[in-house]
This record gives C-alpha cells, sequence and structure tokens, in this order.
C-alpha cells in the first residue's frame, strides 16, 4: 500500500510502497477514505512524542471501509465506520467503569502503532468503532475523530459548561474551533484568542462573542474585563505554558480550567499555582472521549444540531501532509486538513 513514512524528524514525509497491514483477530482493516491532519501529528513529527519514531505512519483521526475482518471482529465487510483515535481494551477498570479515553491498553493508531497516513490501516479492539452516518461526508467525520470528540468531552464532562456562562478559547486551531462551535450549542457565550488576526476573525464569523489577539498585550486580563470578572471556564488548546497560564489567569473565582492541548516533549512547565490556590479554581485534564458516547455525538451532528463542516477548510492528497505538518510551526490559517485522496 502506499503510505507517507516518517524517515526524519522536521523533514518532508516519503511516500513509500509498504506491505499492506495484518488483520487483528479482535479487529478490522479499513480502507481508509479520509484521514486529518492534527498538531498531535505535528508534535509526532518534530520528534517531540515519546511513542514516534523513524519509520512510523502518523494519522489518528481517520475513516473508512472494512475490507478484511478478523475472527472476534464485530463488524463486517463493507461496513463503513468512524474511529475514536483512543481504542480501548474493554476490559480494565477504567472501560468496565465507563472512562474507557483512561484505559492503559490503548491502541492510539500513529503512536505506538501504524496510523492511517496510508491507503489501509489495522484497527485491533473494534468495539470502539461505529458506523458512519450515511448524511456525513468521510471528510467531516475524520475530523471528529480527535478534535471534536475530545472538544465536546471537556465541555459536557469534564467542566460541565452550562448556558449563560463565559467560556474562554485559547488557540483556534481544530480543538478551538470546535469547543467554539460545541460551546454555542449548549448556550455559552465565548471569547477566543490567538495571535493571528485572521484566524480570530474567522471564529467571530462562527459565532464567538468576543475575541482577543494575545500579541496585543495580556490575554488573561482582556478576557476579565470582556466577562466581567473572568470566564467560568476556559479550555487550553495549544499545550504550552504561556496559554496554559493565562487560561488559568483569566478565570473568575470557582472557574474551571481545562487542559486539553497535548503538552510537547516532557511536559514539565511552570502554572501559576498562586492563581489557583487564591481563587480556588478547579483544574481538568482530559484527553479524547470514552468510546460509548460517540454515537449520541454523531446522531447529534447527523441531525444537524451543530453544523462542524466549517471546521474542515482543506482536502488535500496525501503528499500535501507535509507542508500543513511544516506551517504548524508558526502561524496557521484557519480551519483544518484532510487527507481525502490517497493516490496524489
Amino acid at each position: 500500500m502506499r503510505a507517507a513514512v516518517i524517515h526524519a524528524f522536521n523533514q518532508d514525509l516519503t511516500l513509500d510502497t509498504v506491505p499492506d497491514p495484518d488483520c487483528p483477530d479482535n479487529g478490522v482493516v479499513l480502507q481508509v477514505a479520509a484521514c486529518g491532519v492534527c498538531r498531535s501529528d505535528y508534535h509526532g513529527w518534530t520528534g517531540e512524542h515519546p511513542k514516534v519514531g523513524p519509520g512510523d505512519i502518523l494519522g489518528h483521526e481517520y475513516c473508512g471501509t472494512v475490507v478484511a475482518a478478523g475472527p472476534r471482529a464485530k463488524y463486517a465487510l463493507g461496513d463503513k465506520l468512524i474511529a475514536p483515535f483512543i481504542l480501548s481494551c474493554g476490559a480494565c477498570p477504567e472501560c468496565q467503569t465507563g472512562v474507557s479515553n483512561a484505559c492503559e491498553n490503548a491502541i492510539v493508531p500513529g503512536f505506538g502503532a501504524p496510523g492511517a497516513y496510508a491507503e489501509y490501516v489495522a484497527v485491533p479492539f473494534d468495539h470502539n468503532l461505529v458506523h458512519l452516518p450515511e448524511t456525513m461526508s468521510p471528510a467531516l467525520a475524520a475530523g471528529l475523530g480527535c478534535r471534536v470528540t475530545t472538544a465536546w468531552h471537556a465541555l459536557t464532562d469534564r467542566a460541565q459548561v452550562r448556558a449563560g456562562e463565559w467560556v474562554a478559547v485559547h488557540g483556534t486551531g481544530g480543538i478551538g474551533l470546535a469547543t467554539l462551535l460545541l460551546a454555542k450549542m449548549l448556550g455559552a457565550r465565548v471569547v477566543v484568542v490567538d495571535v493571528v488576526a485572521e484566524k480570530l476573525a474567522h471564529a467571530r464569523s462562527l459565532g464567538a462573542d468576543a475575541a482577543v489577539n494575545a500579541a496585543d498585550g495580556d490575554a488573561a486580563t482582556a478576557i476579565r474585563d470582556l466577562t466581567g470578572g473572568g470566564a467560568h471556564v476556559s479550555v487550553e488548546a495549544l499545550g504550552i505554558a504561556q496559554t496554559t497560564n493565562a487560561s488559568v489567569e483569566c478565570l473568575a473565582t470557582l472557574g474551571r480550567h481545562v487542559h486539553v492541548g497535548m503538552p510537547a516533549g516532557d511536559g514539565m512547565m511552570t502554572v501559576n499555582m498562586r492563581a489557583i490556590y487564591a481563587k480556588q479554581l478547579s483544574f481538568f485534564g482530559t484527553r479524547g472521549m470514552p468510546a460509548w458516547k460517540y454515537p449520541q455525538l454523531l446522531d447529534m451532528i447527523a441531525r444537524g444540531a451543530v453544523d462542524l463542516s466549517p471546521m474542515v477548510a482543506r482536502e488535500i492528497g496525501l503528499s500535501g501532509a507535509s507542508a500543513e505538518l511544516r506551517a504548524m510551526g508558526g502561524p496557521t490559517a484557519p480551519g483544518t486538513a484532510v487527507i481525502t485522496d490517497f493516490s496524489a
């Protein structure tokens, strides 16, 4: 099969012919219809993720059609499926208590297992997968695999956002845009933060109530002024110290910080603990979403309860993934890119 392979960090992926994946006993092989290009992939491409190295294939936001099924697989040939990026085992204590996104036995394609920057991808633990709604395009479906599911879980489970609350969103990439659109659907007021004026304008066009350019001054102070004392919930969507502290410091007393952005490198950073202590803040970490919540979210999107199509800005060929990853080293254009052509 054709795949985009890492041969050296920070260098263009190489389009290689590699062996087709073996079919797992408890899973399937998908012919990939679409795969998102995510900032988490960027951390792997730059060598900042411990489970990614030369010879690996990135790609954890994907959907496709079953072309092989193992003897213990739930799904059958021809099924069109969407994959959550965390493939939980289903048997450990975390899975059995409903928090499968915290499964210690989970497999994540692209991070320790071959990913979906390829024509085919093996998917073990296929009980995590769900049918692709007929009305949903593969490009949109692929964009849901990490960004939207993570944002939805962050807002509804971790922060428990309520209508009328102010939600601050630090970073307007894929996670940030999903958080904005879903928070608005929940009835929240949203202020977005970025350093790219074009992305802030794009977020305003999608319904953000306010926008703050962090390049112009202290973002936390600006948010406290805009919201009349601070946000009730703040979502950090980049994983760096600067935005983490801005997120903590912009909150009102008893506010809730939700840390979504994947920290790069060793993950260590200095955080303003005095703000957390003095304002009695809640600090939540979150990653992904339990697989059992996936059908409900997909149904909500398929029914038109929220329009997430503005998130997908570009459909690209497999050869275009390198340019998207390189661009993440600096200010990026609004929206996200999805690979939909695996021959180009």
